[in-house]
């Protein structure tokens, strides 16, 4: 039951994140798409989910959600395409939140697919060869494949619009942070989440 739960909780983060994506955050001085808080919690929930699940079916996990992200994008682009009726003045509105432009969403989910994937494999490899504490191997896992993300994301999606460095480091210093925090959730869920015999 509680596998489910992360399961549903992993896909909504990574749905809510690209809905939030679309306005620009300040924190502490530090700028980062809306989505950076929840999206950051999901490479937590995915190595809970590999804890009991296995890398295999990690992996299934991040390809259901990726398979979630393009429908949401494709059917809003498809409510945003179909006319609405006379009483209905708010179009423009609802397609600048959630129209976002190809650019944004083909980079969102190029980021998520290849560091979900690096984030299972690195979880995996660690928990195989290093052993160790479990928040080490979330840590570990988190740190290189938040760094692939926050890359891969600003880039693609901002390449020639935007200064990239600050965006990269926002991005990537709130993300650990967000993984730091969320580290008592290893711990909680632990025994829950043995692994299958």
């Amino acid at each position: 039951m509680l596998v489910t739960l992360l399961i549903v909780l992993y896909v909504a983060c990574e749905i809510i994140a690209n809905i939030a994506a679309n306005k620009p955050v300040s924190v502490a001085g530090l700028v980062a798409p809306g989505g950076v808080f929840i999206y950051a919690l999901t490479f937590t929930l995915i190595d809970l989910i590999h804890e009991r699940l296995g890398k295999q079916g990690a992996r299934q996990v991040v390809y259901a959600a990726f398979a979630a992200n393009i429908l949401l994008a494709l059917y809003m682009q498809l409510i945003i395409i179909l006319p609405a009726p006379s009483f209905y003045t708010e179009g423009e509105h609802f397609a600048g939140v959630l129209g976002s432009t190809p650019r944004i969403v083909v980079a969102s989910l190029i980021a998520y697919l290849v560091s979900s994937l690096i984030d299972v494999e690195l979880f995996a490899l660690w928990r195989k060869k290093m052993g160790g504490p479990a928040w080490m191997r979330v840590l570990v896992s988190n740190a290189l494949s938040t760094a692939v993300d926050s890359v891969v994301f600003v880039v693609i999606a901002f390449a020639g619009v935007f200064s990239l460095i600050p965006l990269i480091e926002g991005q990537y210093i709130i993300k650990m942070a967000t993984t730091v925090v969320s580290l008592p959730l290893i711990y909680i869920t632990r025994k829950r989440l043995a692994p299958e015999p």
